[in-house]
Parts: structure tokens; C-alpha cells; sequence
């Protein structure tokens, strides 16, 4: 495959005038990082697609501006047969590469930096991150250990050898690194990443189910102060064996068919969570791991709500109608969504991002804006995570 105008045509589309990044996109085949790759299907299922039967498919998939999903639960693609129907959620993939820039830019990497590449997944980021500053100053990490392999004996071959690490990005790190950037999100920090940075190293991070982009410098103290970066991404969740847990249904199903120990009108209409980021983001800080459902039949919109704590919300809607609210269990989901939206409505915005940021050693974010703060805390701490309008006590600090 002639690549280089493809990869040249990338680097004019991803990275903006001036960017370090550009040279090493033009200068870097995504191809051969992705010879085998998933397709969603309406059915929920994957069907898989091979580059080397289809040069000119290959080519258009592998050189265009979207991620590619290379692994579905267990099943990577490179192991797959055609006759394959995968169903489940995605656990690797080339990500879009404008995406890969952007957490790239966010990591402020100079020419002369070590970075830690958390989410090694095809291995395309990591080329990057060698096609700039040279493979000795460059470690990826992946629970994955076949990703590893693969992504390795792949970057060999176009002449990169970083330092791979099959391991949990979450546990103790390799060593020392001056940046850490991440492909994968995490809930909170882990605590590692702030002791394999020396004073002045710099993270960048997305948070679990959010869209938060988390920049942050660490300071003499242990800890890191940043900030919730002003634009949005989403990645795959941090994961410790080969698939994420299963999902317990059993809170969704309920939330289909019961009525509700509380039933009434809504105030605002029906909306589909999963697609407002800002407003899903709000909402996960308040109750973390929310599973969402929303469909829309004709002119009658139904959005579901489940948390393992026992608690759900379904509320449908017809036409301009007040929407119909159902809840049970210890907390009012709905009503922790109307509280977002309240805030939104009376401030014209959401607090979340431009926040001030400070990480703890053990990895906790505070975070704070005006007289908006957050706390995002290990899952299932007692003191989990929280936010408030009112005063707290503590302010990160901007130094």
C-alpha cells in the first residue's frame, strides 16, 4: 500500500498549523495497526472486516479521522473468523486520531520527555509518541497482554521499539516518566501515576462515564493541581481482566415493567442522557455508574435509569405532554437529573468544565468553580463522590 499521501491527507485533517504533531502523523502508516477491525451492525452485533481483502476499504478505514474497535469482549479481530458475531462492548481499539492528538496536546510533551502511554490498544498512539520523541523515552502499558504483543511486534516492524508493559495501569507503574497520558479512563486517579511523576511531570487523563478531559502538574507536596480541560472526550473504562464485569439487567427490566413507589409529572422533558455529555458527566458525579436506556417510539420518548443500589426512573413522554415519572428505591434518580438541569437553567451553563482541579496523593480530585465543588473519590468509598453548591473547605489551588 502507497500510504504516505494518506497519512500526510490525516495530518493536515487532525492536527492544527504548528502542531508537533503533525510531522509524526504524515510520517507514521496507521495501516498496518489495524489489518483486521470490527463493524457495528443495527443488531448489536459486529461484523468483522479484513484490509488485506480490500485494499481500497483498508485504506479509506485506516487513513480516515474514526476509531476503529479491534477487540469485542474477548474477541479480537485478528483471532476472529468471518462467520464471527461478537456481541458485547468494545475493549480495544485504534482510537480516532484526532482524539489521540487531542490527549496528546493536553499532556503538554516536550521533544525531550518520557512519557508512560496508559492504553497501548492497536499501538498506533504509541508510534506517535515514537515518531517524535524516539522510542527510549517511551513506555505503553496494557492489561491486555495479546494487545501488548501485538502493538509490539507491529511498532518493530516500521522500526519503533518502546519499552512494553503487560500489567494494570491502575497498580504500581515502570519507573519513573516526566508526562503520563491515557487512552483509557480512570475513577479517580490512580494513585501510582501521581508517585511515577516527578514534581513538574504532568498527567492527562479522561474520567470513568464522564467527558471530563483532567490536566495536572504535581507539586512538590505529592499532590496535582490542574484543571477539567474545555473540551470533551470519551474512552473505554479501565479494565482488570480480559472483559469488564457483566452488567446486572435485572434493575433495568424491573424499571420496564413497575410502577413505582413514586409516580408524577415531570418538569422538564424526556432527555437522552447518554448523548447530552455535559449533563451525563454532572449526573455520574452525583451517582456514579448509572446505566441509561432511551428509545423513542413515533412521537412517544421513554428514558430508563438504573443503579445497582436498588434505585431507577423511567419516564415517558408523548408529544409536548409533561412527561410521566416512575421511581423506586433509596435515591430519585430523575430527580438528581432535574437538579442538573436546574443549575443549568439558572446559570446558563454547567460548572464542570474550566474547573479548578486538585489531586490528592491517594488520587482523589477535588474540584471546584465559583461556589460549585466536587469531590470524585474511590468507587464505593463510604465518602464516595459528592458535589455541592454551597462553601467548602478546601479550594485546589491554582500555583
Amino acid at each position: 500500500m502507497e500510504w504516505t499521501p494518506h497519512a500526510s491527507a490525516l495530518a493536515d485533517r487532525v492536527a492544527r498549523p504548528g502542531s508537533p504533531w503533525r510531522a509524526p502523523i504524515a510520517g507514521t502508516p496507521r495501516h498496518p495497526f489495524v489489518p483486521r477491525w470490527w463493524k457495528a451492525t443495527g443488531s448489536g452485533a459486529w461484523t468483522l472486516q479484513d484490509g488485506p481483502t480490500d485494499a481500497e476499504a483498508w485504506t479509506a478505514a485506516a487513513y480516515s479521522n474514526r476509531s476503529l474497535v479491534t477487540q469485542v469482549g474477548t474477541l479480537h479481530a485478528d483471532h476472529a473468523a468471518p462467520e464471527d458475531r461478537p456481541v458485547g462492548k468494545p475493549t480495544s481499539s485504534s482510537t480516532l486520531p484526532h482524539l489521540v492528538v487531542q490527549m496528546l496536546e493536553h499532556a503538554a510533551i516536550e521533544d525531550t520527555s518520557t512519557v508512560l502511554d496508559v492504553g497501548t490498544g492497536s499501538g498506533y498512539g504509541t508510534a506517535l509518541l515514537c515518531a517524535r520523541l524516539g522510542a527510549d523515552r517511551v513506555t505503553s502499558i496494557d492489561v491486555d497482554a495479546y494487545l501488548v504483543k501485538a502493538a509490539g511486534e507491529r511498532l518493530a516492524e516500521i522500526g519503533h521499539e518502546p519499552f512494553m508493559v503487560t500489567g494494570d495501569a491502575t497498580g504500581p507503574l515502570p519507573g519513573k516518566v516526566d508526562r503520563i497520558v491515557a487512552m483509557v479512563s480512570v475513577r479517580p486517579v490512580p494513585a501510582s501515576w501521581l508517585q511515577a511523576l516527578p514534581a513538574g511531570g504532568r498527567l492527562a487523563t479522561t474520567i470513568t462515564n464522564t467527558s471530563i478531559i483532567l490536566t495536572a502538574t504535581k507539586t512538590q507536596d505529592g499532590s496535582a493541581v490542574g484543571r477539567v480541560e474545555r473540551d470533551w472526550a470519551m474512552f473505554m473504562r479501565t479494565r482488570a481482566g480480559a472483559d469488564y464485569p457483566p452488567r446486572d439487567q435485572a434493575m433495568l427490566a424491573r424499571a420496564r415493567i413497575e410502577d413505582g413507589e413514586d409516580v408524577g409529572l415531570g418538569r422538564f422533558p424526556v432527555l437522552d442522557v447518554i448523548e447530552s455529555w455535559e449533563v451525563r458527566s454532572m449526573l455520574e458525579l452525583a451517582a456514579p455508574d448509572i446505566e441509561h436506556f432511551y428509545e423513542k417510539d413515533g412521537d412517544t420518548r421513554t428514558a430508563i435509569m438504573a443503579h445497582s443500589d436498588g434505585s431507577w426512573a423511567r419516564v415517558e413522554q408523548t408529544g409536548h405532554a409533561l412527561p410521566v415519572v416512575h421511581q423506586s428505591g433509596p435515591r430519585r434518580l430523575w430527580d438528581l437529573l432535574d437538579e442538573v438541569r436546574d443549575y443549568w437553567l439558572q446559570h446558563g451553563q454547567l460548572p464542570l468544565h474550566g474547573a479548578l482541579a486538585r489531586v490528592a496523593p491517594d488520587g482523589t480530585i477535588h474540584l471546584r468553580r465559583g461556589q460549585w465543588s466536587a469531590v470524585i473519590g474511590p468507587e464505593g468509598c463510604s465518602n464516595g463522590d459528592r458535589w455541592a453548591f454551597g462553601e467548602v473547605s478546601e479550594q485546589p489551588r491554582a500555583d
